[in-house]
């Protein structure tokens, strides 16, 4: 009963480092195009600006996750998967957003740090706790394979133990 806690509390432990690696790459992405937008071409629609740069981080936080983070829990069914992260991924974003609209349309902080700290700083810290518990639990919640799956106890199939691997 200890080794298979241990084992599961170790699992979830690397995907949160490996989700919170993504995550900090994803952050710079996220955070670089949307100065050079906020700056640039987009400076007069700063809520299109961290829509853009969202989708572009979100597009590689899809390829590291499921080829890295997730992969011992990643679906044959891709379409479906990539969908459940877009979705996943747009309820992310609307945090994101509605603490950036809060702080500018709200509160009237209209700076680039307001707009940074509120949508790069607070709505990203909000949306990857969010993200994080949606793409374990719904997005890439496949059964464990073999390699990461606990040992099973003498005398079980096993296969309560991977349902309880999925559970956790």
């Amino acid at each position: 009963m200890l080794e298979k806690f241990l084992k599961l509390t170790t699992l979830l432990w690397r995907e949160a480092l490996k989700f919170g690696a993504v995550g900090g790459i994803g952050w710079f992405i996220d955070n670089g195009i949307y100065t050079l937008l906020w700056h640039g071409p987009m400076s007069d629609s700063t809520i299109k600006a961290r829509i853009v740069s969202t989708v572009v981080a979100t597009l590689f936080a899809w390829f590291a996750n499921r080829h890295w983070t997730f992969r011992h829990r990643r679906s044959d069914r891709i379409w479906r998967e990539f969908a459940l992260f877009l979705l996943m991924n747009g309820l992310g974003l609307g945090i994101v957003v509605a603490c950036q609209v809060v702080s500018r349309y709200v509160l009237g902080f209209t700076s680039f740090t307001a707009d940074f700290i509120a949508g790069g700083v607070v709505g990203l810290i909000l949306g990857t706790i969010f993200r994080f518990l949606a793409y374990r639990y719904f997005v890439f919640n496949e059964e464990l394979s073999e390699e990461f799956a606990p040992a099973a106890a003498p005398g079980s199939s096993g296969t309560e133990l991977v349902g309880a691997a999925r559970a956790s």
